[in-house]
């Protein structure tokens, strides 16, 4: 079974994060590390929000049909 990696920052602050619980955005559009752009669900991204915000460098791992396998906080 294949998988694609993906590496980016993101850096969102807990104000505009909480547009998410708001139901004003669902998603989160980030631009990887060589330039593509993805969209991926704002709940991925819940479990590191903290009083700051979303902040840090993340891996992306998805399955060979694009589908969501894991997302790790690496810094």
């Amino acid at each position: 079974m294949n998988s694609n990696v993906y590496y980016f920052s993101v850096d969102i602050s807990y104000h505009i994060f909480q547009q998410h619980y708001a139901g004003v955005a669902s998603t989160v559009v980030v631009k990887t590390d060589n330039g593509l752009t993805l969209q991926l669900p704002a709940s991925r991204l819940r479990p590191y929000l903290s009083q700051l915000g979303v902040k840090g460098r993340f891996r992306l791992t998805v399955d060979e049909n694009n589908r969501f396998k894991s997302l790790d906080k690496i810094v």
